[in-house]
Formats: structure tokens, sequence, C-alpha cells
């Protein structure tokens, strides 16, 4: 929904920060599991995932028989994407394929988590975000920092992920953190409720700018829990098909095509109702919604549809904390330094938020600037060349799409008091038209995806979408400017037919790769653990592009509220900010990237001799179904990485 312009840098999280708010559904990303130290074909456990021990042809299919030499040879392909000729049969068959390396349940799960929860609760608030904070007298350089303050949990999963590998609550690692986020999120929309109820907002607007600003900060807290349980249920599933990925890369991108269909399909449904309902000022209808669409995921959480194993207090290195919960020092002093790093990546994005919202700007940014510069550093000596060419590149890519989507919303949706001449949306056509395009378009470009863009190498369809994307916002440029108006073309119909297809198009075709590449430069053993750490730091500089955008609109000058607005700076900010800087620094990135096919690995592992001993001796590759003593496994690994995270 294009009000999210304020919040392109996060997509699910595209993290590329290319997408708006219809595809801003948690690509982020991240899952963690520290524990998978051994290797991948026995650290899986294979009956909840893999098609309960059956290949999408119905035949026996064992965990020994995975990847291209299993078994007689045979491999499982890539799901095939549905197609335009038969898109009923094609796409019963890519559901039956995609069974092949996940089990229904958990594919159920996702898709309830997506459906509901990113493209629900969490949508529905970001969505809110624009009318709610304008409808206070909040200008657009505030309401950007509230919006990245309520995007924070996003940046925070690497901390989620440790915290939950780390304390198992009731035996379990992810059931029981995504119960808790659940119940965070409900609390978060009764406050909201509660508040809007007792007729909170119009006494704090009676009595002034810093009642306002009290209440702007409560409702930002409350938007930030229901955000933290997206996040947390986002990371929790994340997880499985991280590892199931970097087993089978011949899956390509299917998983994530499932993922964001689902998620788009919540959102369709979502923008709806969220456009007209603000034009009528029902907010406290909206947080009812969002109440019940929280607790959807309750029951199959409850009931273990994300597959794990119950944690017990005799297993080595495991201590009782508290009544009900563990606590694995065992796994904690053997990865130490991972866990810390992992987790300081985690826990700077809030601090960052509370930082620039509730302190001063300037004063966050050079902190951001530190952050981004010690974990850069740091990747750099601890892990190998390849990896850290990849991870700078992302970090590059993120920072460079700085946003300046709050302006743009305001100047969109300002009144004709404050944009004489301005388009003058209201929010059914900004929020509801546009986004059901828009959705709809994020549909056509997955299946545009799986069908002619999932065959290319990565340089050049992300140097594609870069392009693509930077070119699109001429746009808002052009509307801007008026040029359409000249040219007898309305607002309404050249906004529709321009900005909402483009956009949207564009975010989907570069969230899809970088999430594959997310998931592909993971280390065997490691893979839930790195794709955190990478994912994180790019939805951290997503949140750091944002926070730059809301001080480049507070230092242009531009005033967006009231009845004496100046929107005078907003094109050069487009064409700087838009269109320069991603192609000037983006592009370049790009070749950092190794120009391999989607369905092959990014890094060789083991040409790069990152688990090389101290000794100068190379683990050959494991095979089998796990039958060793996976305890030896384990500690022979963990000597040969520790000495290279030190």
């Amino acid at each position: 929904m294009h009000q999210s312009h304020s919040q392109r840098s996060f997509d699910i999280e595209d993290t590329s920060g290319q997408s708006n708010q219809t595809n801003n559904i948690s690509l982020p990303p991240v899952g963690i599991n520290l524990m998978d130290t051994t290797d991948s074909t026995s650290n899986i456990d294979p009956s909840p995932l893999i098609g309960e021990g059956r290949d999408a042809g119905g035949s026996d299919y064992s965990l020994s028989k995975k990847g291209s030499d299993a078994g007689n040879g045979d491999a499982l392909q890539a799901p095939q994407a549905p197609t335009w000729r038969h898109p009923v049969a094609s796409t019963k068959t890519y559901f039956e394929e995609l069974s092949g390396f996940f089990s229904w349940k958990f594919l159920s799960w996702l898709a309830i988590d997506q459906c509901c929860i990113s493209g629900g609760s969490f949508a529905l608030t970001m969505a809110m975000g624009l009318p709610l904070f304008k409808e206070l007298g909040i200008g657009a350089s505030r309401q950007q920092l509230y919006m990245s303050m309520i995007m924070s949990p996003w940046a925070m999963k690497p901390f989620i992920g440790v915290a939950s590998d780390l304390f198992p609550i009731r035996g379990y690692n992810k059931r029981s953190f995504a119960i808790y986020s659940i119940v965070i999120g409900l609390i978060g929309c009764s406050m909201l409720l509660a508040l809007y109820h007792s007729g909170a907002a119009e006494t704090a607007v009676n009595q002034g700018e810093g009642a306002v600003h009290a209440l702007s900060d409560i409702i930002v807290i409350c938007f930030t829990a229901v955000s933290y349980e997206a996040s947390t249920l986002d990371i929790l599933g994340e997880g499985k098909y991280a590892e199931l990925m970097r087993l089978h890369p011949e899956s390509g991108s299917s998983i994530i095509s499932f993922k964001f269909g689902w998620a788009l399909f919540g959102t369709i449904l979502t923008t709806t109702y969220v456009g007209p309902l603000a034009d009528g000022g029902y907010w406290h209808v909206l947080f009812w919604i969002a109440l019940v669409l929280s607790l959807t995921p309750f029951y199959p959480t409850w009931a273990g549809w994300i597959p794990e194993k119950l944690r017990t207090l005799e297993e080595p290195g495991m201590v009782k904390l508290c009544a009900g919960c563990l606590y694995d020092r065992g796994t904690f002093r053997e990865k130490r330094v991972p866990f810390i790093v992992i987790s300081l990546c985690g826990l700077s994005a809030p601090l960052l938020a509370a930082l620039t919202t509730f302190a001063d700007l300037a004063i966050g940014l050079a902190f951001a600037a530190m952050l981004i510069t010690a974990f850069t550093v740091a990747t750099y000596f601890i892990f190998p060349k390849t990896f850290f060419w990849v991870f700078l590149s992302i970090t590059l890519s993120s920072v460079s799409w700085i946003s300046i989507g709050s302006a743009l919303g305001y100047y969109y949706t300002a009144t004709e008091e404050c944009v004489p001449d301005g388009p003058h949306f209201d929010y059914t056509y900004y929020i509801t038209i546009t986004g059901i395009v828009g959705s709809l378009v994020n549909f056509f470009a997955v299946v545009l995806y799986q069908n002619f863009l999932s065959t290319w190498r990565f340089r050049p369809v992300l140097i594609f979408t870069i392009v693509i994307g930077s070119l699109s916002c001429f746009v808002d440029l052009i509307i801007i400017m008026r040029w359409n108006v000249r040219l007898g073309i309305p607002d309404k119909l050249f906004f529709l037919l321009g900005n909402a297809v483009f956009e949207n198009l564009v975010g989907i075709l570069q969230s899809i790769p970088m999430s594959s590449i997310y998931a592909k430069i993971a280390p065997p053993g490691m893979e839930s653990a790195v794709f955190a750490y990478t994912v994180g730091i790019a939805n951290f500089c997503g949140m750091v592009s944002s926070l730059l955008g809301s001080g480049v609109i507070k230092w242009s000058g531009m005033v967006t509220v009231g009845n004496s607005c100046d929107f005078d700076a907003l094109p050069y900010l487009i064409v700087m900010f838009r269109i320069m800087v991603p192609m000037l620094v983006g592009i370049p990135a790009a070749f950092m990237i190794p120009n391999v096919l989607q369905t092959e690995n990014l890094i060789d592992w083991e040409a790069e001799r990152w688990y090389e001993d101290r000794s100068g001796n190379v683990r050959p590759p494991e095979s089998g179904t796990g039958t060793e003593d996976e305890t030896s496994v384990e500690e022979v690994e963990d000597s040969r990485i520790e000495h290279h995270l030190l």
C-alpha cells in the first residue's frame, strides 16, 4: 500500500530497501539456531519438515537421499513455477513438489503467519501510520522516525533468535517464544483499543503539542509490540526453510515465493478496508481487527506446527535457570563469540531507534555509522573474503536506498489549504485502491520472477532491478512537477498506472533474489546463525537509510503539516536520493556478489577452507543419515570454527 513510501527501506523485509509497504512483510528474515553445529545431513529433523518422509512423487524418501549425489544419483528438482498456459495444473504441481522439501503442516503454519500477521495485523498497523499520525499533527520527519521505531523489531531478529536458542521455555526453543510474542502483540492491540475508546486522542489534541507527542509515543510503543510479534514469528519460520535451502540449493527460491504469495494475499485483504475506515476515523474498528488477526497463529503454534524437539535438563551443558526455563550454558560456551556478536547486532536496532526518536537524530546517525563500521570490520576478520564481499554489497545496497517516503505520503494526501495545486488523494484511494492494485501486481511479480528471472545469475538480476527501481521514481517526480497535468493526464490515473505498478513490481523482483542470497551464504553447521547476522545487518542498514531520510526531510526545510506547507525541496531530494544514489552505489555493489546461478551455492566453503583446523587439516564432507556420534562431530566442528571467530 502506497503510503509506505516511508518504510520502503525495510521490506521484508525487503532488506534491500526497494519495495514499498505492500511487501514490507517480513523479509526480512532471520531464523537463528546456533545449536546447528553438526553437518547439514544430521542436524535437521526430517520427519516434520521433509514431506513426512516421502518425496513429491510419493516414493520413500530418507535424509540420506538428499542432494545431487544421494541414493541412486537422482535429486529432487526445484518446484516448477505456475505457468500461464496451465495455471491450475501447474499450481497444483508446484505445491506438490514444494511438499517434497517442506511438510504441509509447516507450510500451513507459514501461510497463516504470513497471511494473518505479516500481511494482516502488521500490514494494518503500518498502513495506519500515515493517516493516524498525520491526524494528530505529527510532521513527516518525525512520523518517519516513529515508523523506524516501529520497524526496529525486524532488525532485532538476531537477538530474538539467540535468546530463543539459549533459553528453552517449557522445553521448547521456538514454540514458547512464539506464544509470548503473540501475547505481546495482543497487549499492544488492547492498549490501542483502551486509548481510543477512552477518548485519549481528542483530549491530547485539545491539550496541545506536548500531550499529542506523549500520546504518539504510547501509540508507537503499541505498534512496536505488534511489529515484535510479526518479526518473532517470521524468524522462527525462516530459520527452518533456511536450513533446507542450504541443504537443497536446487530448491531455488520456491519457498520464498510461497511466503511472499501468502503475505501478499493477506495484504490485499487488509488494504480493502484500511483506507475507507481511516477516512471515516474508525480507528477503534481497525484496532479490533488487528487484535483478532494477532490471535490467529496461537493454536497452530501451541499445537507444534513449528517442528522442534523437546529440550530436557539431562542434555549436556543444560542448566535450570528458573521454573520452566532452561539455560543452554554449554552451547553458549562453545560459541561465545558468535552469540555475542549476533546479540549486539540485534540489540543495536532498538537502541538506535530509541536514541533517534526520543533523543537526537544527529547523534543517533553518528552512532549508527560507528556500529556499521564495527560490524563490517568484524566480518572481515571472522569470515572468508568471499563472504565479506557479499556482506559489504548487502550493506551498501541497503544503506543506499535513502527513504523520503513520509514526505511523499504527506504531499500526496495534503489538503487544498496545504498544497493548493496538489493531487489531494484521500486514504481510500491512496491506501486501498492503489494498495489492491499494487498487491495484484506483486502476485504477478512473483509468478514473473519464477518463470523468467529465476534462471538469471544473481549479478544481472540485481543490477536490472536497481536500474528499474531508480527509474520508477520518475513517476513521483513527474506528478510533483505537475507535468502529467500539463499533458492532460489526471493525477489518480497516472499514479495508479505508474507508481502503484512499477514500485510494487520492482520491490518484489528485488526482494526475492536478496532473500535467496541471505539464505545461500551461510556456512554448513551455522546456517541460521549467519543468516540471522547477515539479514540483521541488512535490516539495520535499512533502518539507518530511513533515519537518514528523516534527517534529509528535516534539514531540507520542508513544512508538511498545517495550512502553509512547503514541498519545494521534494523534487531535488527525489533526484538525488531516490534516483542517483541507489544507482551510483547499488550497481558497483552488485559486482561484489559472485556471478552464479540462483540454483548454485554462492560460496564454496570447502574451497574457502574456513573449516581448516590449526594443524592444517580440512574436515571432509560428511554424508549419510547422521548415525555417527553427534557429540564428537559437534566438538570437531566447533574446534575448527572457533579460531576463525576469535
